[in-house]
């Protein structure tokens, strides 16, 4: 491969995911809280997998459109930007892709120490300097938004995801490129035992022949190490485009906004030609389409009633625990989607609810 490489389609979909949900994180940490008054004096955003800003066909690469939406932010003129309190860490491993970065950059933004933001480019592996240069740019004490945003050799440690869930406010996104479930056998087990946290946390999956349950197994694995670790709040998805091969991801958070906000992302992305977001847990129903699927006039997706018939296989439970429990354990699907996946269930007489108005303490059990 050479410096710039086609956009593959996982890819676009993905970006288009990062530019959402970027777009409501620089706010909510720059801005000062209406409760509290407060903002953060200093956050940081890494990019760990930089490349070099720009694909084959012209297309932005992550780097560049990152910096672009922070400084054309429409909040922008309210989120106080300088060059000590907000800094993006841009990290790539192969030189003659850091030295187009840079030039990209360049070419885009003009001279990068004339910016109202720091914008830290450096050459460098992921999982192995990523921690240390994130002590040199004295991130560490404030929110890091870090993206370890790999196509195909997912190497950074358990360890390093360990300090960031214990630095305030601060997020992971880990992603696993569409090969890297069927290429176990050419990773060095002990790059996994890095990666997962130990080998008696990953060794029963390598066996696993069937490529359907292989990658659900690899990404609970994950998760739970991000749980380890001590993050909170994980989710774990597939992203499917409309054509080529999907990409799977998983983020952790501490805190359920971060949840919240990370789903309220794929919710508002343009899912037009056919993108859409797959959870592990559900292995028979076939999502539809993700635009407009609650309108009345449209039917409830088939992943979100296999999920929620799942849940309620574990036991009753009330609305307001189903809604919760869809926010933080599911892939995209959100608190307000509990009561439509109810009504559905209840129309097919697979429910049992009390008589009445279904409130959000009314107690549901499968019939």
């Amino acid at each position: 491969m050479g410096v710039l490489w086609p956009l593959e389609p996982a890819t676009e979909a993905k970006h288009r995911l990062y530019k959402r949900y970027f777009d409501a994180w620089w706010p909510i940490l720059l801005q000062p809280n209406g409760r509290t008054g407060r903002s953060w004096s200093k956050v940081t955003l890494l990019d760990a997998f930089a490349g070099p800003g720009r694909y084959e066909g012209n297309e932005e690469g992550s780097p560049v459109f990152t910096l672009r939406r922070l400084l054309e932010h429409g909040s922008v003129a309210r989120m106080g930007l300088t060059r000590d309190r907000v800094q993006l860490v841009f990290i790539e491993k192969q030189r003659d892709r850091y030295e187009y970065l840079l030039g990209e950059l360049g070419r885009e933004f003009g001279a990068l120490d004339r910016l109202p933001v720091r914008v830290e480019v450096r050459q460098g592996e992921a999982g192995r300097d990523s921690e240390r240069i994130l002590t040199e740019v004295g991130a560490w004490g404030r929110p890091i938004l870090g993206v370890f945003d790999s196509w195909g050799s997912v190497n950074t440690p358990m360890s390093l995801m360990r300090r960031i869930a214990r630095n305030p406010s601060s997020e992971v996104i880990t992603t696993f490129g569409p090969n890297w479930f069927s290429r176990r056998e050419n990773l060095n087990p002990d790059v996994l035992d890095s990666v997962f946290g130990g080998r008696q946390f990953w060794e029963h999956a390598a066996d696993i022949e069937d490529s359907d349950e292989k990658w659900r197994a690899w990404l609970k694995i994950y998760r739970e190490g991000l749980q380890r670790a001590g993050f909170g709040f994980r989710l774990q998805f597939k992203v499917v485009p409309r054509t080529g091969q999907p990409l799977y991801l998983v983020f952790g958070t501490g805190h359920q906004k971060g949840v919240e906000v990370m789903k309220e992302a794929m919710w508002t992305v343009d899912k037009s030609d056919g993108m859409s977001f797959k959870d592990p847990r559900c292995r028979s129903a076939a999502p539809v389409g993700q635009g407009s699927i609650f309108e009345l006039e449209e039917a409830v997706d088939p992943e979100l009633l296999a999920l929620m018939e799942q849940r309620l296989l574990q036991g009753p439970a009330s609305l307001e625990t189903l809604g919760t429990w869809l926010l933080l354990e599911t892939s995209q699907w959100r608190v307000r989607d509990a009561r439509q996946a109810i009504q559905a269930l209840d129309e097919d007489g697979r429910l049992v609810i009390p008589a009445g108005r279904l409130t959000k303490t009314s107690v549901i059990r499968l019939r």
